[in-house]
């Protein structure tokens, strides 16, 4: 799911604020702590091949985040790709591998737990290729 700022529902709509807030935006039942993260990636970097060895060879994590520059693409254990750009809100359900098309910045928000354990993975791979 990704969503461009300007369609989010302004919920305060001042000449001094605009709150805009949409709901339904994924589901953290059953998560604990979450983390903010800052991501770079370059042009072309694809994480599928550093996900290899988690269920189904893919992230199991969701997160939640806001690209600030460039154009990601999520693939889903379905089989269906959406494109993420600058300006837009995403979610990414549990069963997803990222590439990025561009040079890109995003932040997410994820449940630390399950994303450290991912990301400690990816470590491990990277490792491997060292």
């Amino acid at each position: 799911m990704k969503q461009d700022k300007r369609d989010v529902p302004a919920k305060v709509d001042t000449p001094d604020a605009v709150a805009r807030q949409q709901m339904d935006f994924g589901d953290t039942s059953g998560y604990g702590e979450l983390s903010g993260e800052y991501f770079t990636l370059g042009a072309g970097t694809d994480l599928t091949p550093l996900l290899e060895g988690l269920e189904n060879d893919l992230c199991q994590c969701p997160h939640w985040g806001y690209v600030l520059e460039g154009a990601l693409t999520a693939s889903y254990s379905d089989g269906s790709e959406e494109v993420t750009e600058t300006g837009e809100l995403f979610y990414w359900p549990p069963g997803h591998t990222v590439r990025a098309n561009d040079d890109v910045e995003f932040v997410m928000f994820s449940p630390q737990d399950e994303h450290a354990a991912v990301l400690d993975h990816v470590l491990a791979k990277l490792s491997e290729t060292a």
